[in-house]
């Protein structure tokens, strides 16, 4: 029985759809100004974790992730790159999508733009002033009145009076509460605008305000009700408090709220070093930084190694951990004759897997599994083993490529202490030399050793071995003969 953390709630709940067998979840997507980053990459392969599951546990899913194509920072950059918008944000979405692929993530089902929902959000905020939830100040902006709606705060637990002595602000004169937000900007030089029925000094042209097109949008996919809402702990407030805000208010009836989402998650945020990742402190990292050291398997694994509400570290020893931790997993598939298999739920490992993924998806404890059946094959020999523990790391969107395309294909980068990194490095204190040693040469080199090893030339067998470890390539032994691996 699935149960999952509802951050309104507090707790861990038995997840029950509003419709058996069916699923509706919203996400919040990227804003595509530039490239991503590791929080949105965590965001990206949690959220395609919890599909997956949901998905192998049965249920007909229609996973929402959402696109903001239209934004402050988005104009701003456009108009510093001397671009159109949509030149911009479609290159940054075509940057988004190769990234979210590398990593395994599959595409959502609907991924709509905001642009595509202006009309939606007019509609939306044209109910709230008529229900006396919105009001259109003097310089023609609109704004959600805060105090007209008794559940804000229910999110992230705090009153309107704890927000107004705790939270920062922006002072706007035009508003008649520093908490009230806005819905509609009105238009400003070199901005795109769009016409409404606002009304005010320009007539009611401009563009919506951020929070509003997330309500917009799932409303029309979803229904004025739906199952899952997730995205990042950055987003639990403002914008989240927002949104059901706003939903709820729209879509009340008879003055009673209707309630937006029934289970909200949020996944942790990504740390460098044990510090909160920032441009300021010079620790923010692109996904393509990353992937130019990293494997990308290695960092979809080292993110779903840690539980999703936890806080996520990153630093080079935890990729570097978790590479050798995948490939172990690699290992253990390694000479094993792997079928497609259908999983026996009852089988004892099958079922502590199972167990896990419905604790409020506990992927740390599904990774166990997969090393105590990796444990397993490699005593056993057994193939049947094997190929569970492929099936179950399928789920996780892990071990799907043979293994000596893993422990074969990856170029090795090899550091020389004391010179200084490129400035694409992510944290080493030392140059990388990526070495692309061909699979023919590696396969030369052993045939070279094992001459030398008949003919009991054994200091040149070792010469070879230890060439070939400076390069990063691991000759393993066995009885029937040699194989390597990248270190």
């Amino acid at each position: 029985m699935l149960k999952i953390y509802n951050t309104l709630a507090r707790e861990k709940q038995i997840f029950t759809p509003i419709v058996a067998g069916k699923v509706s979840m919203y996400v919040c997507g990227m804003t595509v100004y530039d490239y991503c980053h590791l929080g949105h990459a965590r965001v990206m392969v949690v959220f395609d974790m919890v599909s997956r599951w949901l998905r192998t546990s049965g249920y007909d899913v229609t996973y929402v992730r959402n696109i903001t194509d239209i934004d402050d920072k988005i104009i701003k950059r456009a108009n510093e790159n001397g671009e159109t918008i949509g030149q911009l944000t479609q290159r940054f979405i075509d940057a988004m999508n190769e990234d979210s692929a590398k990593l395994g993530v599959l595409r959502p089902d609907i991924e709509p733009k905001a642009t595509e929902f202006v009309d939606g959000m007019i509609q939306m905020i044209s109910t709230l002033i008529e229900k006396g939830f919105a009001y259109v100040a003097s310089n023609g902006d609109v704004f959600y009145s805060v105090n007209n709606f008794e559940g804000y705060g229910k999110l992230s637990g705090k009153s309107l009076e704890d927000l107004r002595a705790g939270e920062r602000v922006e002072v706007d004169t035009h508003k008649k509460d520093p908490m009230d937000f806005v819905l509609w900007k009105s238009v400003k030089p070199n901005e795109p605008s769009w016409d409404s029925p606002f009304g005010g000094p320009n007539d009611g042209k401009g563009r919506p305000g951020w929070h509003i097109e997330c309500s917009a949008m799932s409303s029309h996919h979803l229904g004025e009700r739906f199952d899952i809402h997730g995205g990042g702990q950055d987003l639990q407030f403002p914008h989240h408090e927002n949104e059901i805000a706003q939903s709820e208010a729209a879509h009340s009836h008879d003055g009673k709220p209707c309630q937006m989402v029934n289970y909200w998650m949020h996944n942790g945020f990504v740390r460098v070093d044990d510090e909160k990742m920032s441009k300021s402190l010079g620790n923010f990292f692109t996904i393509r930084t990353v992937l130019e050291k990293y494997d990308a398997e290695v960092v979809r694994f080292f993110i779903l190694r840690a539980h999703y509400r936890s806080p996520l570290n990153y630093s080079d020893q935890h990729l570097d951990d978790a590479k050798l931790a995948l490939t172990r997993l690699y290992t253990a598939l390694r000479g094993h004759d792997v079928v497609d298999t259908v999983i026996d739920w009852q089988h004892p490992q099958a079922a502590r897997f199972k167990v896990a993924m419905d604790d409020d998806f506990n992927t740390p404890e599904a990774m166990a599994v997969l090393f105590d059946l990796a444990n397993e094959a490699n005593k056993t020999k057994s193939s049947e083993v094997a190929s569970l523990l492929k099936k179950l790391a399928g789920i996780l969107g892990l071990l799907q490529r043979s293994s000596d395309e893993f422990l074969q294909g990856q170029p090795q980068i090899i550091f020389i202490p004391g010179i200084t990194p490129p400035e694409n490095q992510v944290g080493t204190p030392s140059i990388s030399l990526l070495v692309n040693t061909s699979p023919n040469e590696i396969d030369a080199k052993i045939t070279q050793r094992n001459e030398a090893k008949k003919a009991k030339n054994f200091a040149e067998a070792d010469r070879i071995r230890k060439e070939l470890a400076e390069v990063g390539i691991i000759l393993e032994d066995s009885p029937q003969g040699t194989t390597w691996r990248r270190a």
